[in-house]
């Protein structure tokens, strides 16, 4: 087994974060005066960067960034923790790193938050460098975050990408690196295999005997 660079996603990879995130963005849907979509499409507000989701639910484009603000403040009072870690990924961090591997975190998610959150649920200390976007508006694209990702830690071979979503599919594939899709998470399979996704697993078991080989 070659040891691998291996790029974790956050939100519905790692943790479950759609219903803080989700609870977040009807508020600040309602606060706009935009109407509120059924719950199987706000669970699509999970994995895009935010003004572009915003955008695509009807906030006018000049107060996407007052919106943004505005539903960031909600979620730091306590949306952030409206989230669980997924079965088996303590164990499979655990494994991974043991194995040699070195594991790194590539969300869109800003970064501050993203540390906050993997300190909250203590498994931060699995990743070697946690790379998030920048609140403001930079880096926001996952293809931006891996572009970072890549050149601040300069050493990485035999790179692998775990996402659940298109996103992290299309941004990692703009680098030349495959995707493992987890289908736990808040992307739609086929979508997924469309996207041009390696493979796609069903448990934490099957992505650790896909990334140990």
């Amino acid at each position: 087994m070659t040891p691998k660079c291996i790029f974790f996603d956050l939100d519905g990879t790692l943790t479950d974060s759609g219903p803080g995130i989700i609870s977040c963005a009807k508020a600040s849907l309602a606060h706009y005066g935009c109407p509120i979509p059924d719950d199987q499409t706000m669970r699509t507000m999970v994995g895009p960067p935010l003004r572009q989701s915003f955008v695509r639910f009807g906030i006018p484009a000049e107060q996407v960034n007052e919106a943004v603000v505005y539903y960031r403040e909600l979620y730091e009072a306590g949306g952030k923790y409206e989230n669980t870690p997924y079965p088996g990924i303590y164990e499979l961090l655990e494994k991974l790193r043991c194995d040699g591997h070195r594991l790194f975190v590539a969300t869109s998610k800003p970064e501050h938050m993203s540390i906050d959150i993997l300190q909250h649920f203590h498994m931060d200390h699995y990743f070697e460098y946690i790379c998030g976007a920048l609140t403001d508006g930079k880096r926001d694209k996952k293809s931006a975050v891996i572009a970072h990702l890549m050149e601040t830690v300069g050493s990485c071979k035999n790179i692998v990408m775990v996402g659940d979503t298109v996103f992290d599919v299309l941004g990692a594939a703009e680098h030349k690196i495959p995707t493992i899709a987890v289908s736990w998470g808040y992307g739609i399979k086929e979508d997924l295999q469309k996207a041009g996704a390696a493979a796609v697993v069903d448990t934490a078991e099957q992505l650790y005997a896909l990334l140990s080989k």
